[in-house]
């Protein structure tokens, strides 16, 4: 039918544009190591993040508003300012592979928030394809007779847990501003937040930066921030933060396989058939949890063809018995000529963009 049809384009189409992001994540290790001046991970952070977050604000010249003022504060602190700190502590007290294999669990532990703060169902698969996806990094990075430190086994995993809360968070709080402008504020409140952490731990920036150093920043600026976190972000405004999360397990696969083609690291086959099993776990999740049910005479209007229009009235079943119904109002048409995504605020007053059929599953529209 046409209209599912063109739910799944779109739908499949997102999943590419999100990956993106952890794909251009995977470069950041060959860019550091090449590039920038070592023993600053910190500086790259804050130099990451603060320039391209003003220059995203400037573009949309637009500024938090009420509660955004502090909602921006803390989710740039979640999802970039303790992250970043984070990562820095663990990648510092362990080897690379533990602290990856560690921060893969991030998409078990956006499963669990998201059941807990999104009223999402945590199935039997993502839970497999979670266990499969730690599984598959371990088997991809981790080294035999790599040592383990509590310190930075607890910052890894402090560092997955303030990830997968300012995802499910930026879920929740979905905002009606354009989508670089949120993007925006949160580079540039997490950028800000790390500052005096890089300073009082690494010291002032280099007085000198090579044509080289200045090429990374660049890079690692407009790309691996400004454009990466506005594909990030954009998926999760149209996906389930389980199923985002589940993507980040490409950025340890890039990087292994940019590591194989450009520095001629050894590749064997333990590691590829990790890189597989991650691969498998990832698409396991995006898989959607059935066929969309077309409504019957309860439903009242034929699936195919149907629009929704701004302020009619959505029903989205349950996903299994004892799971209720959830309401909604549709505060604003997003798509061309009626089509999805449509910005939803349920009766929680959580607001969300839906694709009806895809996440959720549309029973009936009507006028309120």
């Amino acid at each position: 039918m046409r209209y599912i049809a063109l739910v799944l384009r779109n739908r499949f189409g997102i999943v590419l544009l999100t990956a993106l992001a952890p794909a251009i994540w995977g470069s950041t290790y060959l860019v550091t190591t090449q590039l920038l001046p070592p023993g600053r991970p910190l500086l790259a952070g804050v130099l990451r993040a603060v320039p391209a977050g003003l220059l995203l604000v400037a573009l949309t010249r637009r500024l938090p508003q009420g509660s955004w003022w502090w909602r921006s504060l803390v989710l740039g602190t979640l999802n970039i300012g303790a992250f970043f700190a984070l990562l820095f502590v663990a990648a510092y007290r362990l080897p690379g592979g533990v602290a990856a294999t560690v921060g893969a669990v991030q998409p078990l532990l956006a499963a669990g928030l998201s059941t807990a703060l999104l009223g999402e169902r945590l199935s039997p698969r993502t839970l497999l394809a979670g266990i499969a996806g730690v599984g598959g990094v371990s088997l991809l990075v981790l080294r035999a007779g790599a040592r383990l430190d509590g310190l930075g086994v607890a910052a890894a995993l402090g560092g997955a847990v303030v990830m997968a809360t300012g995802v499910v968070l930026a879920k929740r709080w979905t905002s009606d501003a354009p989508l670089l402008a949120t993007a925006g504020w949160q580079l540039t409140a997490g950028g800000l937040v790390l500052l005096p952490v890089a300073l009082l731990v690494e010291g002032a920036p280099p007085a000198h930066l090579t044509a080289a150093n200045l090429l990374g920043y660049a890079y690692l600026g407009l790309v691996g921030a400004a454009l990466a976190y506005a594909l990030w972000f954009r998926g999760l405004r149209a996906l389930t933060p389980t199923s985002v999360t589940f993507l980040g397990l490409l950025s340890p696969v890039v990087a292994t396989a940019l590591g194989w083609l450009a520095l001629g690291q050894r590749l064997t086959p333990v590691q590829g058939l990790g890189a597989l099993i991650v691969l498998g776990a990832l698409l396991t999740a995006q898989l959607r949890r059935g066929a969309p049910r077309l409504p019957g005479p309860r439903g009242g209007a034929e699936l195919e063809g149907m629009k929704a229009n701004t302020g009619d009235r959505l029903r989205f079943l349950g996903h299994h018995v004892g799971t209720p119904d959830r309401y909604g109002r549709v505060l604003k048409v997003l798509g061309p000529d009626g089509d999805p995504p449509y910005l939803v605020e349920f009766d929680d007053g959580h607001q969300a963009e839906v694709y009806p059929g895809s996440d959720c599953e549309l029973e009936h529209a009507k006028k309120e």
